[in-house]
């Protein structure tokens, strides 16, 4: 029987996940958002909120519901310019919303500091929400002036939780930032993690972070799903991908068959050549072994040994 997410049982430590709901965001953000504020005193909020890259204003949005439901003062940043058409439509009769056709760079005239002092927002606004699939983490890096009391952040999930990985800072890759490198950035700039959902880690100004009664908020502790691929290597050189949802390329939605994608064929691995294998053993380990010696010695940007195993 497959889990649904409205049957998932969460822990105590996850609670803020058993809030989810959506008037317009994708993974339950509006509910947990929601929540939170019931959370952090009322009066330090200001109700400001910021959200990029905005799409329509509507499109999987974790601020709409706040701006056109809970009268809150809103900036939305969008870089397209027919998206921000659309924009500017949805929120043509709310006075509250503040629109900017402007790409958000980490430095010049159109950071994020600098468009947000345009826009008239508060120094500590309630909510930060970024989602531009890529740039994220750079573009909160680059946040130093303006200090919101949460921010909603997208992360890859697909990467392991034990890994770092923070992908080049080129706006035009698409590649994301893995969840603990995230966290290290949270933590470096006073944040503490209090919610991790799909795609999305939640981090409160850690001043508030006690009010939430977490005991644990690490990422195991928070993350309610492993990530959809793991992948290991056998002792005879099969790679094995240990998936944790359907094989497919997860963003494109395209199944994959992961037993395909080996390295070395069957047969050679079938013979046991690492160990022993006979004649036929020691006739595979040879082109092996100059095929190593290739590698180590040619291929750039090689470190260190790349096995025990010396044949």
């Amino acid at each position: 029987m497959v889990v649904t997410q409205q049957q998932r049982e969460f822990t105590d430590n996850q609670f803020l996940n058993r809030l989810r709901s959506d008037v317009k965001s994708q993974f339950g953000e509006d509910g947990i958002i929601e929540g939170i504020f019931k959370i952090i005193p009322s009066e330090v909020q200001n109700h400001w909120c910021c959200e990029f890259g905005a799409w329509d204003g509507m499109h999987c949005s974790n601020t709409f519901n706040l701006v056109v439901n809970k009268s809150w003062s809103g900036v939305f940043i969008e870089a397209n310019e027919k998206k921000f058409v659309d924009l500017k439509k949805t929120y043509a009769s709310f006075k509250k919303a503040v629109l900017i056709n402007e790409f958000v760079n980490t430095s010049g005239e159109n950071t994020l500091d600098k468009l947000l002092k345009r826009a008239g927002a508060p120094i500590d606004l309630d909510l930060l929400s970024i989602d531009v699939d890529g740039m994220d983490y750079y573009i909160w890096s680059s946040l130093l002036e303006f200090r919101p009391k949460l921010v909603v952040i997208e992360f890859n999930p697909t990467i392991p939780d034990n890994i770092e990985f923070v992908q080049a800072e080129d706006a035009s890759k698409k590649h994301g930032t893995s969840l603990r490198s995230m966290t290290k950035l949270a933590k470096e700039k006073g944040y503490e993690l209090i919610c991790v959902n799909a795609e999305n880690a939640f981090y409160v100004d850690k001043k508030y972070f006690e009010l939430f009664g977490i005991k644990d908020n690490s990422i195991g502790a928070l993350k309610y799903y492993p990530e959809p691929l793991q992948v290991f290597q056998l002792f005879d050189g099969t790679l094995v991908f240990h998936n944790n949802a359907p094989p497919s390329l997860v963003w494109f939605g395209l199944p994959v068959d992961f037993a395909k994608l080996q390295i070395l064929p069957k047969f050679i691995r079938d013979i046991n050549a690492p160990w022993g294998g006979g004649v036929l053993g020691a006739l595979v380990r040879a082109p092996i072994k100059l095929m190593r010696s290739y590698r180590l010695k040619n291929w750039k940007g090689h470190q260190g040994d790349p096995g025990a195993w010396k044949m």
